[in-house]
């Protein structure tokens, strides 16, 4: 019989699941406010930035609130400035270039960094670990800890030593309680506790369905010739129909690197539509084949995004915790955005969690109320009918649009359209769709593995 192992615990006043911008930037805030709040962070990967997938333009107005002198900060990761800004229009074999004049404000990115987001996450690490805050990479939160009142009391780690058939070896060890007065959940976008947390206390139902999309990034190594450092571009159209949202996005960082990336909004009506077979193809069209000729790939991923804006933000505050970032859904859609709200979000959850902590307030329903009076806010309101535009008029229509809205009425139109569905309830049945016979590329990206010679074609 196994002799049964109890779990250690810890003590805090604040424990904050996840290492990302958000997490990290409450953690500072609250050290700022307070040096004797005791703040612990996990974080499920092996070093801070190790899961952040790389390569953002990043706004700086949170940054510049939390950290005034970041600009001359050691190891600040935030070295080239966007310099030029191009938006194409897609078709197979050509494009149009939309002037710069004629896009709305908020996709001008004067100002604006091309930058690492896991480098921006490393520093961040660096910075909060010198305020006092512990942080453990490598230990994963696998479970929500309540008292006997149903109030969230913090998170127990996962266990080690298992096999895969979930067995303990030799090596088994009981994960450990972190207990905290407040636990705040900056998970990313459907963190798996996050999804918990809002089921168990109905956090969204007076929400709209959240929308979602999938982002698929690549870093590219390519010929000096074939890098404009400080580029940033996007697209739309080919080669998605009309009615399925989605689009690119290129970015010239330093180091002949380039950042590329494709969003499919995943209320795609076509069962046999891949995001993936669909970023493959983008990459041959001669505009960006171009760009890559003699390049190679050098890292890849891909990671949920959160669409849903402010109609589909759940209530952020529960009995002992908070949602925070992209796990509460603070992402700004239109703007390709979410590094500087998450961070926001963070720092008013850090203003709440203090006076929650010195008695000054009773719960943390403060949290709410500072966030509905901040910048972020009004950002995510000023956007709230960019995605439902596209959902219900198509690509094309939903262009005109917005640039209505954005440009004429700078997103004050006096309507909040709704997002009537979850992304699921949009797709068609296999038997009444088209199917799509993806080619078999000839035009393929390197793997890591095989870096010696590039697949890719020449651009002649």
């Amino acid at each position: 019989m196994d002799t049964i192992q109890q779990r250690e615990s810890m003590e805090y006043d604040v424990v904050i699941v996840g290492a990302g911008p958000s997490g990290l930037s409450t953690a500072i805030k609250l050290k700022q406010i307070n040096p004797e709040i005791n703040v612990c962070i996990v974080e499920k990967a092996s070093e801070v930035g190790a899961h952040i997938l790389s390569g953002n333009v990043f706004e700086t107005r949170a940054l510049d609130e939390l950290l005034p002198d970041w600009k001359t900060l050691d190891g600040c990761p935030l070295k080239t400035k966007v310099t030029k800004e191009k938006f194409l229009f897609l078709f197979e074999k050509s494009h149009f270039t939309v002037p710069s004049f004629l896009l709305p404000p908020v996709q001008h990115n004067k100002g604006n960094y091309i930058a690492s987001l896991a480098n921006m996450c490393r520093w961040l690490g660096q910075i909060a670990e010198n305020l006092g805050v512990e942080i453990y990479p490598g230990f994963a939160a696998s479970e929500i800890l309540y008292d006997e009142d149903g109030k969230v009391r913090g998170v127990a780690t996962n266990d080690m030593g298992l096999d895969v058939n979930n067995e303990k070896k030799d090596s088994y060890e009981p994960g450990i309680e972190l207990h905290a007065k407040t636990t705040v959940f900056a998970e990313g976008c459907r963190g798996h506790l996050g999804k918990q947390l809002i089921e168990k206390f109905e956090l969204a139902k007076n929400s709209d369905p959240q929308q979602y999309g999938i982002g698929l990034k690549e870093i590219w190594e390519v010929p000096e010739e074939n890098h404009d450092e400080g580029l940033v571009f996007h697209s739309t159209g080919w080669p998605l129909d009309n009615k399925t949202y989605g689009g690119s996005f290129v970015y010239h960082a330093e180091n002949n690197q380039i950042f590329l990336g494709y969003v499919v909004g995943l209320d795609y009506k076509n069962p046999y539509l891949s995001p993936f077979e669909e970023f493959q193809r983008f990459k041959t069209h001669p505009a960006i084949k171009k760009m890559l000729s003699g390049g190679k790939r050098v890292s890849y991923g891909a990671r949920a995004l959160i669409e849903g804006g402010i109609q589909s933000l759940p209530q952020m505050y529960m009995p002992g915790a908070l949602l925070i970032g992209c796990d509460a859904g603070t992402l700004n859609m239109p703007k390709i955005k979410g590094t500087h709200t998450a961070m926001k979000s963070g720092m008013i959850a850090a203003e709440a969690i203090n006076e929650f902590l010195s008695n000054s307030v009773q719960d943390l329903s403060n949290y709410e109320d500072l966030f509905k009076k901040s910048w972020v806010y009004e950002e995510l309101q000023l956007a709230r009918n960019v995605k439902p535009f596209f959902t219900r008029f198509g690509n094309i229509l939903g262009i005109l649009l917005t640039g209505i809205d954005q440009f004429i009425f700078r997103g004050r139109l006096p309507f909040t359209l709704s997002h009537k569905h979850a992304d699921h309830e949009t797709l068609e049945n296999a038997k009444d769709a088209n199917i799509i016979n993806y080619p078999c590329l000839l035009y393929t990206s390197p793997s890591p593995r095989d870096l010696s010679t590039s697949r890719m074609p020449s651009s002649a």
